[in-house]
């Protein structure tokens, strides 16, 4: 049992090392933490201002497919006042992503290898290029296409076609977070080679099953029609086949690159 009152020598195993460097890694994390959510602040606060106008700008798609004299509604009392900055707040998070997700690199890139690094950077990249692309899609092809279709269905019911702004607002988040994730199909494809889960010559193998599982996601997602429907699973069946390509090329590299470090060490 050792004395208490001796002093703890570098060697020590109870000197706590352990113990400070996680606490150290702790307050790190804390701190990036906070400077991201700073960032996304800071851009907030800079377009606070135009909230209205950002949300006009994303009630657009059904505005103009609205019919003549058709028009949004309030149904809560603070919400044509808190929609706005939910909005608002989205589009800051959009916009400081890149920022946020460099604190989370820089957290987690003392641990990796080299080569992972390699291949984490152009993943992380390209995640969050493909995210913005799927929700411009989601924004520019399928809302309209949706609104269109659903203002279809309600004119032989002399149904006027109104919104509350609230219902509205998680309708496009759930559509824009469904295909944000969607568009990340390349990405999933690439991690399930490189983690050895699935082989390239296996993803071909199931390649008509998934676009039988394209077209049922789609049919899910979007409204009963064939259009709709194809619109979703067209790229899907695209994204998964360029998840193929990308895999070959960047797992292929990995591993050689890989090879070498273990061999050099």
């Amino acid at each position: 049992m050792s004395d208490p009152n001796k002093p703890n020598s570098p060697n020590d195993p109870n000197d706590g090392g352990a113990e400070e460097t996680f606490i150290s890694h702790l307050v790190e994390l804390r701190d990036r933490i906070i400077r991201a959510g700073i960032s996304v602040i800071l851009v907030f606060v800079a377009l606070v201002y135009w909230a209205p106008d950002i949300f006009r700008l994303l009630a657009r798609p059904l505005m103009e497919n609205l019919p003549a004299g058709g028009k949004m509604i309030v149904t809560d009392v603070t919400g044509s006042f808190f929609v706005p900055m939910k909005v608002t707040m989205v589009v800051a998070l959009v916009i400081a992503l890149p920022f946020v997700l460099y604190q989370i690199w820089a957290f987690v890139a003392p641990g990796l290898y080299q080569h992972e690094k390699r291949l984490v950077t152009p993943l992380v990249g390209s995640s969050y290029v493909l995210f913005l692309c799927g929700m411009a899609f989601a924004y520019f092809v399928v809302f309209p296409t949706i609104f269109r279709v659903m203002a279809h269905y309600n004119a032989p019911l002399g149904a006027e076609m109104t919104t509350d702004i609230n219902n509205y607002l998680s309708f496009v988040l759930t559509m824009f977070i469904a295909f944000g994730v969607t568009f990340e199909v390349p990405i999933v494809v690439v991690l399930l080679v490189r983690m050895g889960v699935l082989t390239i010559k296996k993803l071909k193998e199931i390649r008509p099953y998934v676009v039988v599982g394209a077209f049922i996601v789609a049919a899910v997602v979007t409204p009963p029609d064939v259009f709709s429907q194809l619109i979703l699973a067209v790229p899907l069946i695209v994204l998964y086949e360029a998840g193929i390509i990308a895999a070959r090329f960047l797992v292929g590299k990995d591993r050689a690159l890989a090879d070498k470090e273990h061999a050099a060490s």
